[in-house]
C-alpha cells in the first residue's frame, strides 16, 4: 500500500512543480485584494481584458523578465530578431532547428485556472474584448471564443511573400520528414518554443520554402523588432474606447505594444485595474493595482 501511495503522489508532485516553477516569488493574496477585484468585476459590464506572460507561467511556460525565473535571468538564450530572421539563411536554420526541438514540450502546455476563469467569464458577456500578448493559444484551449492575439500565435506558420498560412503542427511533420536524422527533443521549455541548442546541430537542418511561391516561412508571431499590424492596433484602440474599464492580468506592460492600451484608457479617464505579482510600467496610471498571483485571486471572484 505504501508503494502504491508513492507511485500515485510522484506524478502529481512533478506536474505541480512544472506548472509553478516559473512563477515569481509572491505574497499570498489578501482578503482586501479579493474585495477590490470583486467590486471592480461587479461594477463594470464591458471590460477590456489584457493578459500577459504572467498568465501562462502558471501553465509551466516561462516569461522573459521575472527575477530568477524569467528567461533572461536563467539563460543566455535570446529571442531572434526580425531583421536577422529575414536576412540570414543561417539564422532561419538555427531558429527552426531550435523551435523544432522545443515544439513538443511547448505545445503540450495546458490551460490553467486563469484561462478557464476568463473562458467562463466570457459567457456572461461582461468581457468586451480579450487581448493576449501570449502566443501559446492557451486561451483558445480553455474555450475562449473571442480572443485577439496581439503578438500572433506560434500555432500558425505563414509565408512572408504570399497569403499561404497553415498549421504549425503540420509544419512539425514536414520538418521531421526533411530532417529524419535530427533526433533532438529539448527538455527546456521556452516562451515561444525557441529553446537553446548547440549551433552546430542547426548547420545541416533543412528548412523548406513556401510550397506555393518559394517565399520565406515564419511563425505567425511578431518577432522582436517587428511591428504589430496597424489594423489590429487601430481596432483595439476602438475596443478600448467602447469599453467601460480595462483589466490587465499578469503583464508588466514593459513592451509598448501592450502598454499603449493602458495609456489610451488613462487618457479617456477609464478605470484601470492591474493584477500582477510585480511592478508594471502602468502602475502610475492604474486606478487599482493588486499585487497577487492571478491564479490565486481569480478563482475567488464570483461572476
Amino acid at each position: 500500500m505504501k508503494i502504491k501511495n508513492i507511485l500515485i503522489a510522484k506524478p502529481f508532485s512533478l506536474n505541480h512543480f512544472r506548472n509553478f516553477q516559473f512563477v515569481p516569488k509572491h505574497e499570498p493574496c489578501s482578503a482586501d485584494n479579493v474585495s477590490v477585484l470583486q467590486n471592480f468585476v461587479d461594477k463594470y459590464t464591458s471590460i477590456f481584458v489584457l493578459t500577459g506572460a504572467g498568465v501562462s507561467t502558471e501553465s509551466g511556460l516561462p516569461d522573459y523578465r521575472s527575477k530568477d525565473v524569467g528567461l533572461y535571468d536563467r539563460s543566455p538564450n535570446r529571442p531572434v530578431l526580425y531583421k536577422d530572421f529575414i536576412s540570414s539563411v543561417a539564422v532561419r536554420k538555427r531558429y527552426w532547428a531550435r523551435n523544432f526541438a522545443g515544439w513538443k514540450l511547448f505545445s503540450s502546455a495546458q490551460p490553467n485556472d486563469i484561462h478557464k476563469f476568463l473562458a467562463q467569464w466570457e459567457k456572461t458577456g461582461n468581457i468586451s474584448c480579450l487581448v493576449t500578448q501570449n502566443v501559446d493559444r492557451l486561451h483558445h484551449k480553455a474555450g475562449s471564443k473571442n480572443v485577439t492575439e496581439l503578438h500572433g500565435t506560434s500555432y500558425l506558420v505563414k509565408c512572408l511573400n504570399c497569403p499561404n498560412i497553415f498549421s504549425r503542427n503540420l509544419f512539425q511533420v514536414i520538418l521531421r520528414d526533411l530532417n529524419p536524422n535530427f533526433n533532438v527533443e529539448s527538455t527546456e521549455i521556452a516562451p515561444d518554443a525557441d529553446v537553446h541548442l548547440d549551433p552546430a546541430l542547426a548547420e545541416s537542418f533543412n528548412v523548406p520554402s513556401c510550397e506555393k511561391c518559394g517565399g520565406i516561412l515564419k511563425p505567425d508571431v511578431v518577432f522582436f523588432g517587428e511591428n504589430v499590424p496597424k489594423e489590429k492596433v487601430l481596432n483595439l484602440y476602438k475596443k478600448v474606447e467602447e469599453s467601460d474599464a480595462i483589466l490587465v492580468l499578469g503583464s508588466s506592460l514593459e513592451v509598448f505594444s501592450g502598454y499603449r492600451f493602458a495609456l489610451t484608457a488613462s487618457e479617456s479617464k477609464k478605470c484601470i485595474c492591474i493584477v500582477n505579482i510585480g511592478p508594471t510600467r502602468a502602475d502610475k496610471l492604474a486606478t487599482f493595482k493588486i499585487t497577487a498571483r492571478c491564479g490565486e485571486i481569480l478563482p475567488k471572484i464570483k461572476i
